[in-house]
């Protein structure tokens, strides 16, 4: 057995390989790239109603078809690209997500524009600072919180679409903003001793 297999994790992992790559090296790894937290939007828009799992599955897929997470080269997506994409059968072919993805894309660069990045906007809403919580059971993971709310309401406000609360909340886990690896869990104490982001001075939501 390796030491891999000896390590305790999430339990939400299961045996299936991208889960537990996820789990291990992404989930929860506070997150300062413009490109990532797109990727990390459009990932969980289109998980409403689905499993993580089969979006892990038709990542790679989503990543060609979305121009690599680019937002900006999805923003340009023609109505002929975006029909193409709802008959690509290798990814979700859900047409108000694909649509959706677009739509958010444009809506991402706006709030660039409007706060220099996205990472500085999306940060500001904890000051810069991971929310560690001490879970020890899965069933005590909330589907939503006070700050997911804030979240959602900021980002419908700015245009985005599949953003409720419990999709934000997903985000901001995936993102690092929230870390909610199990105490159990050998991802928990390497989390907490990141350093502190201290964000751009002047933003609405300090």
């Amino acid at each position: 057995m390796t030491a891999n297999h000896l390590k305790t994790r999430c339990p939400w992992t299961g045996d299936d390989p991208l889960m537990v790559q996820y789990h291990d090296e992404e989930w929860g790894v506070p997150v300062h790239d413009d490109q990532k937290w797109f990727e990390y939007l459009v990932l969980d828009a289109f998980q409403a109603g689905l499993s993580w799992k089969i979006v892990m599955q038709k990542r790679e897929a989503l990543r060609q078809v979305f121009y690599g997470f680019d937002p900006a080269a999805a923003a340009r997506m023609s109505d002929a690209e975006i029909e193409s994409a709802i008959r690509d059968q290798r990814i979700i072919r859900n047409r108000l997500k694909i649509r959706a993805t677009v739509d958010n894309a444009r809506a991402f660069l706006k709030l660039q524009q409007e706060h220099g990045t996205f990472d500085a906007f999306i940060w500001s809403f904890t000051k810069g600072k991971t929310v560690h919580n001490r879970f020890k059971r899965l069933n005590q993971l909330p589907a939503k919180t006070s700050l997911s709310d804030a979240v959602s309401k900021a980002l419908k406000g700015a245009g985005f679409h599949f953003v409720g609360s419990t999709i934000c909340y997903a985000f901001l886990q995936a993102g690092g903003i929230v870390n909610d690896h199990l105490e159990s869990c050998f991802r928990y104490p390497e989390l907490r001793v990141r350093k502190r982001f201290t964000p751009p001075e002047n933003l609405p939501f300090l």
